[in-house]
């Protein structure tokens, strides 16, 4: 996880496991993740005092919806409530925060980031959006009989578009993901760049052609909403 302190809550990696996954009973699971239940557990308990106090004094960002912060806005509550918090009790509330599966679903969305007056600012990076999609979909396909890789390829290929970034670029900024992630990846990118370079030869043949779109539309057969849409 990176520093709160100074960098985005969300790590530049890999989530650690959600603090709100319900407990099984102990009799049906393996000892190992009986330990880690118990942590998980017991770590959310210790901050649920801080989480509270986040919940009242800024149920906007921390009540029933809950939205992308800003950077930075850990030294901003410590800044505006140096009686109520202390710096280690409130990295530990917003590490288990934004390590929740409401949380990461926000980011997963491309939601922006929110100051502490709920106002939105700042863009989520792309490699965020990315490691929230694949830690929900590892999260509910540990928990589900049902193979979610079609959702997660859809959703993979809805970040891809949005970030405008470039195949290159987009793989330097969000690490190395599983060999399974990356093979659904591949597709993902491989995908984009090929509508990417059919609307740039459309666009391409447009400007050259001197027609209007409805005319250009009906010579080649498309609907003119289909043209419009590759052009922009």
């Amino acid at each position: 996880m990176t520093d709160i302190l100074q960098e985005p809550a969300e790590p530049a990696n890999q989530l650690p496991q959600d603090a709100h996954v319900p407990v099984t009973p102990e009799s049906t699971q393996a000892p190992a993740a009986v330990d880690a239940s118990t942590k998980s557990k017991n770590r959310f308990a210790s901050v649920q005092p801080v989480l509270e106090k986040l919940f009242e004094l800024y149920p906007q960002l921390f009540g029933e919806r809950f939205l992308p912060l800003k950077l930075g806005i850990f030294q901003e509550l410590l800044a505006a409530h140096p009686e109520v918090f202390k710096r280690e009790s409130l990295k530990a509330a917003l590490g288990v925060h934004t390590r929740s599966t409401r949380y990461l679903q926000s980011v997963a969305t491309g939601q922006k980031r929110h100051d502490l007056q709920g106002k939105p600012i700042d863009e989520v990076a792309p490699e965020h959006i990315f490691l929230s999609i694949v830690e929900l979909f590892q999260r509910r396909q540990a928990r589900s009989s049902e193979d979610l890789r079609p959702k997660l390829r859809k959703q993979l290929l809805a970040a891809f578009e949005k970030s405008g970034l470039t195949r290159q670029d987009y793989l330097a900024r969000i690490g190395t993901p599983t060999e399974a992630i990356q093979a659904l990846l591949d597709e993902v990118l491989t995908e984009v760049e090929q509508q990417r370079a059919r609307q740039a030869a459309l666009k391409k043949a447009f400007d050259a052609s001197g027609q209007t779109v409805e005319a250009f539309a009906d010579a080649l057969g498309m609907r003119v909403g289909e043209v419009q849409a590759a052009l922009k």
